[in-house]
């Protein structure tokens, strides 16, 4: 349903690196990197090649966002978690089953202008019988 989306940044080259870190263990890489915009696109993917989420400077002030991103495993949670923290995001939520629905597991990160930032997996199963837990 989404084509791409284009994140308003205060500082386009430290949110830059902080995605870099954040989103590689999700299967993200940097495309565009000019001094007007960043942007990332999971590796091999097909479609546009300019990217899927897209980074701008903006001098107006911020409204925090949510947004979301899909994550394979466990794992691949844990480790958004630990890079978006060494990137120099803040904790909002350690990796771990929700109660949003049954089967979600997910992390919760803070940018460096406050979005919460999320990697999910909907099929989380405490005893490793979903094919993407532990």
């Amino acid at each position: 349903m989404i084509d791409h989306m284009t994140l308003h940044v205060s500082n386009l080259h430290r949110s830059a690196e902080f995605y870099s870190r954040l989103l590689g263990p999700l299967g993200y890489e940097r495309k565009f990197n000019t001094d007007d915009v960043v942007s990332f696109k999971e590796r091999g993917s097909a479609g546009d090649p300019g990217g899927d989420l897209w980074l701008s400077p903006s001098e107006a002030p911020l409204a925090p966002l949510h947004l979301a991103f899909h994550a394979g495993t466990t794992r691949d949670v844990q480790e958004f978690h630990r890079c978006g923290l060494a990137a120099g995001g803040r904790d909002n939520g350690a990796p771990g089953p929700r109660t949003y629905h049954p089967g979600y597991y997910a992390c919760f990160i803070l940018d460096p202008d406050g979005n919460n930032i999320e990697a999910v997996m909907h099929d989380y199963s405490p005893n490793g019988s979903a094919s993407g837990s532990l």
